[in-house]
């Protein structure tokens, strides 16, 4: 079974940054892509970011790109997610998750942490 854990979260003025982690239990971290989505109150999860297995792929939501950046360290199996000019519209529940591929669809990924807030003040 694999847990992530979420942390980083917190509260941030409109343009400013935060970089948000993940940490993975076991040992096949690696075999997994990962991703994030974000839920705010009254609306279903989206998705935000996505990266490979190996690293070498990157996808992301077109309102988030230029601003977010995904990235992994399988030898410390965690990923991060660092978020930088920041708008009241991010602000949201954030959850890492694990599947095989690293595709925008909710229904692809099967372990999900308990999510971190993120709150943009404008």
């Amino acid at each position: 079974q694999v847990q992530p854990v979420e942390s980083g979260g917190g509260s941030v003025q409109a343009g400013g940054s935060l970089r948000l982690s993940c940490a993975v239990s076991g040992h096949t971290f690696s075999s997994y892509a990962m991703a994030w989505f974000r839920q705010a109150p009254g609306k279903e999860r989206e998705f935000v970011a996505a990266i490979s297995w190996s690293g070498g792929g990157t996808y992301y939501t077109d309102s988030v790109k230029g601003r977010f950046t995904i990235s992994r360290d399988n030898a410390k199996s965690t990923v991060a997610l660092q978020m930088n000019s920041l708008k009241p519209e991010d602000t949201a529940v954030y959850y890492c998750t694990a599947g095989l591929k690293p595709v925008p669809g909710i229904d692809s990924y099967r372990y999900w942490g308990q999510g971190t807030q993120v709150t943009v003040s404008s």
